[in-house]
């Protein structure tokens, strides 16, 4: 039981100090999950891109999935439906009320004096560190377990043609005759998949 409430510390903390949404927490929470041994490496890059493709927040679906698989990793004891539930149920209130509270108590604070050189000043000095946190999630995410969990060399330098693809078919719009398209990022992810099924599952 002493799991539930390492969970609910650890996200009330994330809650907390979270800021720069989902990307910029990534590298908190990674530390708050996977350093204790709560879950491997693996399943979280697998926890961070099944979060980045359902609908919602990547911070609250991390959240509700760590939960979710979390109490039965630390303790077989706890690997019923039910004591996930109450994990991801935990986890997800732990990550959100803090945020709502501060959100809620400072939001007026803000708009009223958002023409002080002391709260300009402030995140003037927050922006760069998100940008940092974000960047540091993307370092985190650029390991073994996301570009060569097998240790085969060909898969390595496959996944990485696969994410500089990506990050092109993202970035860049593709010139068609006197037109150029952008790709929506759905349909990369849908692309992705495929050629993942193609390379890996069959």
């Amino acid at each position: 039981m002493n799991i539930y409430w390492q969970l609910v510390w650890a996200y009330i903390k994330i809650g907390i100090f979270g800021f720069g949404g989902g990307y910029a927490m990534l590298s908190l929470v990674e530390k708050a999950v996977v350093s204790p041994g709560w879950i491997s490496e693996t399943m979280f890059t697998d926890i961070v891109a099944i979060s980045q493709m359902t609908p919602g927040p990547i911070g609250i679906n991390s959240a509700t999935y760590i939960g979710f698989v979390a109490p039965g990793e630390v303790d077989p004891a706890l690997s019923g439906l039910g004591w996930a539930l109450l994990g991801s149920c935990l986890a997800t209130l732990a990550v959100v009320i803090p945020s709502f509270i501060l959100v809620l108590y400072s939001s007026h604070f803000i708009r009223r004096h958002s023409e002080s050189g002391v709260i300009k000043a402030i995140f003037t000095g927050l922006r760069p560190v998100i940008v940092g946190l974000i960047a540091s999630a993307a370092i985190m995410l650029m390991n073994a377990a996301n570009f060569n969990p097998r240790g085969v060399s060909w898969q390595l330098w496959t996944n990485v043609a696969i994410c500089g693809i990506a990050f092109c078919l993202a970035y860049f719009p593709i010139k068609l005759g006197k037109n150029s398209i952008k790709l929506h990022p759905i349909l990369i992810i849908i692309l992705a998949g495929i050629a993942g099924f193609i390379l890996y599952g069959l």
